[in-house]
């Protein structure tokens, strides 16, 4: 059952919405009337979805949308009562999956909720993989710069520098980006 917390200012609003949404067989986790609230939501209850106003008190939805995306990552479905382009534009920019006009009606919970998830999810399977490949690209450079100086300083061939990082990697239990930043650090003069 997917996990759901509802941010709005207005608790007639938010009592219809949490209605919509036990209807849909979705669980609500905890509830909030501000930004800030959203924020200390998502690091504590760590629900699968947000949904929130973007008109609140203090910090706006999409505010809190950027902070929780830079520091508690959670698909955020946002609730408006006007979809003026500036506010979809500032809304996407933060990271939303979703934008639901008001009046909400209940057969768009179900939908906007799932695809919001999935897109996420998707969305930050995506940024892993980039990450990782960095990561990956980052190492080989490392591997491919002490292999060189060691081909320079002691005269190897390439095979036998790759060779000698592997060896270590493999005697000393680290990585071969880690010995090769060591190697590095010996060797790179200038």
């Amino acid at each position: 059952m997917r996990k759901i917390a509802v941010v709005d200012d207005n608790p007639s609003e938010r009592l219809v919405l949490k209605g919509f949404l036990e209807d849909a067989g979705l669980c609500i986790v905890a509830e909030g009337v501000s930004g800030t609230e959203a924020l200390d939501i998502c690091r504590l209850k760590s629900p699968d979805l947000l949904i929130m106003d973007v008109k609140m008190p203090g910090k706006d939805g999409i505010e809190a949308a950027e902070e929780i995306g830079r520091f508690c990552p959670t698909p955020i479905v946002l609730l408006t009562g006007c979809d003026d382009e500036e506010t979809i534009k500032r809304a996407a920019e933060a990271g939303v999956m979703g934008y639901l006009l008001k009046p909400v009606r209940a057969e768009e919970i179900a939908p906007s909720v799932e695809l919001a998830i999935t897109r996420f999810n998707e969305f930050s399977a995506l940024r892993k993989e980039n990450e990782d490949l960095r990561n990956t690209l980052q190492a080989r450079k490392k591997i491919e710069k002490a292999k060189g100086l060691l081909m320079e300083r002691e005269s190897l061939s390439e095979t036998d520098a790759f060779t000698r990082i592997r060896k270590i990697s493999m005697d000393k239990r680290k990585s071969m980006a880690e010995v090769a930043e060591v190697i590095i650090m010996a060797l790179d003069k200038g």
